[in-house]
């Protein structure tokens, strides 16, 4: 696997990140902010996606930069916070001008927790408002923050057997100045595995503290919780290379290997991975290059966030439980 730099996406050039939750009903919202803008692609292959301003990002489309982009807990309801983070660079005079008015480029994506805290209370506008307000340079801690708050892992065996998920990041440094960070909320249906020696790590935990097999569960067990809609990865790639959204997207796709080696199973029915690719520029590199690396990337921040989660809610995290495999 990569190694971390820095600890963290932070480690791109042009980026601030920050975060906002309500710590009692157990939700948050997180941001990315482009100072200049970045060049994005998407890619989504869950099954039950909640996304805003994805289509703006195919490559035909007229939109070449966006000013930010958010991740939410909520479901689609949280996807309100990103018209908070669109005020906030509104008042800053970011965006795209429209001629008559400066709009900025939010594309967001969701994960569905309201199994976890209150369903009533969901990340809005002025949370969204507020995580933008905090971001900043500044590291942050991974697992229970932000949109990571409300994340939780290997409800295939049943929510009572589920494990927190949250928040993870990583970064990789080349030579020649490359980097390739990325920030991800792993809120999973299925379990995590260590992509180094395929054993998992964190998934369904059993009243004996045991890590549950959740593929052999699916397979000797009539009954499975595939209840659609209700789980979710989604994440971001950023890199400083030279690239345009042709270029992004087909990051964004090969960024979704590292997904699949560490998330068992992923892009299920009812999962709606999504994962965006940005670069704010200033290196030149191949899209293979940064493609490959952000797949490793982004298997490294899928096991920071699980192994930095802690429990809450009742639900068992790896950080401070004892719930291993047999």
């Amino acid at each position: 696997m990569c190694k971390k730099t820095n600890g963290t996406i932070l480690d791109i050039p042009g980026i601030r990140v920050g975060h906002a939750e309500d710590k009692l009903k157990q939700t948050g919202c997180s941001v990315i902010i482009f100072d200049n803008g970045a060049v994005c692609g998407v890619d989504v292959r869950g099954a039950a996606p909640g996304t805003k301003e994805t289509e703006l990002l195919d490559p035909v489309n007229t939109v070449q930069k966006v000013n930010a982009v958010v991740l939410s807990g909520g479901s689609a309801f949280g996807l309100d916070s990103a018209s908070g983070v669109m005020r906030y660079l509104e008042e800053r005079k970011k965006g795209f001008d429209a001629g008559v008015a400066i709009v900025p480029i939010v594309p967001a994506a969701v994960i569905f927790d309201l199994n976890f805290g209150d369903p009533a209370v969901r990340p809005d506008a002025e949370m969204g408002y507020i995580a933008a307000q905090n971001a900043s340079t500044n590291s942050f801690p991974s697992g229970n923050i932000g949109a990571g708050v409300g994340a939780t892992i290997g409800k295939m065996g049943g929510f009572d057997k589920a494990m927190k998920g949250g928040l993870g990041t990583a970064s990789v440094k080349l030579p020649g100045g490359l980097i390739v960070g990325a920030m991800v909320v792993v809120n999973a249906v299925g379990e995590i595995r260590d992509p180094k020696n395929g054993k998992t790590i964190a998934g369904a935990c059993d009243e004996n503290g045991h890590i549950i097999d959740l593929i052999s569960y699916v397979i000797e067990n009539k009954d499975n919780n595939f209840t659609q809609g209700t789980n979710t990865t989604v994440g971001i790639i950023c890199c400083n290379a030279n690239m345009n959204k042709s270029q992004m997207k087909k990051v964004s796709q090969m960024a979704h290997d590292g997904l699949a080696r560490t998330i068992y199973p992923i892009h299920t029915m009812s999962d709606g991975d999504t994962i965006f690719a940005a670069t704010t520029g200033g290196v030149d590199s191949s899209v293979n290059i940064v493609g490959i690396v952000a797949a490793e990337v982004m298997a490294t921040a899928v096991l920071d966030a699980v192994t930095s989660a802690k429990s809450g809610f009742g639900v068992k995290g790896y950080a401070d439980s004892f719930c291993r495999p047999i």
